[in-house]
């Protein structure tokens, strides 16, 4: 579904990634966790076509990415890629659904359809009574299931989420990490998930940790060993 090979980035004279080899399966919920300044958000960005790498390459859904267009690339990201982020950004003119209609709109699809689609998804959210409240009206939770519904609204096959929960309380964030499992188990999509939510990662198929611009593997416990055998008494003399 988704594989990086030898992926570079630097700002400057800053390397950011030094050569990241990634593979994600297709239907993986996968989160990738690491200090500030590790590199997460800008590996998120390359996959999901918001930059291009130094070097090396990313296929997505069998497209090499690093090889399109720019015009190529932004009709791949509006079918292929939805984007969840820390703050929702929802445009405050519009109400929840039309928020949600957007990309549909961007992507070609009639209206009819683009309302239909947004209505199946608002009631999967449970969020069909506010349909027509704009973000102003919305908590927070809400505003965050409507920025879902809106990167779900064109089916894509990948979800690229960064810090989704950062900005939630712990009620709205449990909802939201189980939205993402209950979605992929709905529709299929592939979430790749930037956290800092330890609770997050641990519920993910698979942890990816990034730490100096590298993916660092995972120690493998070392074996135990057995107590040395102390050594018998000599008997004692008679």
């Amino acid at each position: 579904m988704i594989t990086t090979h030898n992926i570079t980035k630097s700002f400057g004279s800053l390397q950011v990634l030094k050569g990241i080899d990634l593979h994600i399966d297709r239907g993986e919920v996968v989160s990738i966790v690491g200090p500030s300044g590790a590199g997460k958000t800008t590996l998120l960005q390359i996959i999901g076509t918001l930059d291009r790498p130094d070097a090396g390459s990313v296929c997505v859904d069998n497209i090499d990415t690093t090889t399109l267009s720019q015009t190529a690339l932004a009709d791949f990201r509006n079918r292929h890629l939805g984007f969840v982020f820390q703050f929702h950004q929802l445009l405050p003119e519009f109400t929840a659904m039309e928020n949600i209609m957007i990309p549909a709109y961007i992507a070609g699809v009639s209206q009819k359809q683009a309302r239909e689609r947004a209505q199946e998804l608002l009631k999967f959210m449970q969020l069909t009574d506010r349909a027509t409240h704009k973000p102003a009206e919305l908590s927070g939770g809400e505003k965050q299931r409507i920025a879902v519904a809106r990167a779900l609204v064109n089916n894509p096959a990948v979800i690229l989420a960064d810090e989704p929960s950062g900005s939630l309380d712990t009620h709205n964030k449990q909802e939201l990490h189980q939205l993402f499992f209950d979605l992929r188990d709905r529709f299929g999509q592939t979430f790749v998930i930037v956290t800092h939510d330890e609770e997050l990662a641990t519920l993910t198929d698979r942890t990816i940790h990034l730490r100096d611009g590298i993916i660092e593997q995972p120690l493998s416990e070392a074996p135990t060993e057995e107590p040395a055998e102390e050594p018998a008494e000599a008997p004692t003399a008679l």
